[in-house]
């Protein structure tokens, strides 16, 4: 009866009903996560942290993004992302040094290429400075992909593979598998949005709300689960 209830939906009200969801559900995990920080090893708790702070900063946008349209609701999410990527880069990062020695090198190279995968992606969208759809489509998956690169096989993967903490590494591939595999749904969304013979700005907000709801919250979850795995 749910399932029908949500096809039954009109696409727009379909829309504003993933909005709330995913809203509600960024705010619950903020909260969760700010307080399991007490309940970790010491060393875990500035992930848990940036977690809670992922999630909020999330939640916070999303309650202004529930009430707008069109490029403005682009401008938002991109506003949001814009300082959550990077802090979940700065998580990705904050796990290597609680468990092993990494160069911060690694947060800068990682900290530039999703900043201009974000970049671009928004001159894409909007259309900016002559940018097609297509054309910041392509150059925000070259800066995704460098990402990709690194936290596969450049100097982040190797700081992993030096680590002997099982939580630690536990923690690293899985985030490293969301970057890769969850992070897949924006394009998609992108794709969808875009490049089906007109602007459907209903499947574009849909897909990234999915995609947030994933690609926010499952990584404080996994740093929880590690933090716990850590925890005599």
């Amino acid at each position: 009866m749910f399932i029908n209830f949500l096809f039954g939906m009109d696409p727009s009200t379909l829309t504003g009903f993933t909005f709330f969801v995913v809203n509600m559900a960024l705010l619950a995990s903020a909260l969760f996560f700010w307080i399991e920080r007490d309940n970790v090893n010491p060393k875990w708790k500035t992930s848990l942290t940036v977690s809670g702070l992922v999630t909020f900063i999330a939640a916070v946008h999303y309650f202004y993004m529930r009430g707008t349209d069109g490029v403005e609701t682009v401008a938002i999410r991109y506003i949001d992302w814009l300082i959550t990527v990077p802090l979940l880069m700065v998580e990705l990062y904050i796990v290597l040094l609680a468990v092993t020695n990494v160069s911060s090198s690694v947060f800068k190279k990682l900290l530039a290429f999703t900043t201009l995968m974000l970049v671009f992606g928004y001159l894409g969208e909007t259309e900016a400075m002559g940018f097609s759809h297509m054309t910041g489509f392509i150059a925000s998956c070259v800066f995704w992909l460098l990402a990709l690169r690194e936290i596969w096989s450049g100097e982040a993967n190797e700081a992993n593979a030096g680590s002997s903490n099982a939580a630690g590494q536990y923690a690293y591939t899985t985030l490293r598998k969301i970057i890769t595999f969850g992070w897949i749904i924006y394009p998609l969304g992108y794709a969808l949005g875009y490049f089906g013979g007109g602007v459907n700005m209903d499947t574009v907000n849909q897909v990234y709300n999915l995609a947030d709801f994933i690609n926010k919250i499952l990584p404080g979850v996994i740093v929880w689960a590690a933090a716990r795995m850590d925890t005599k």
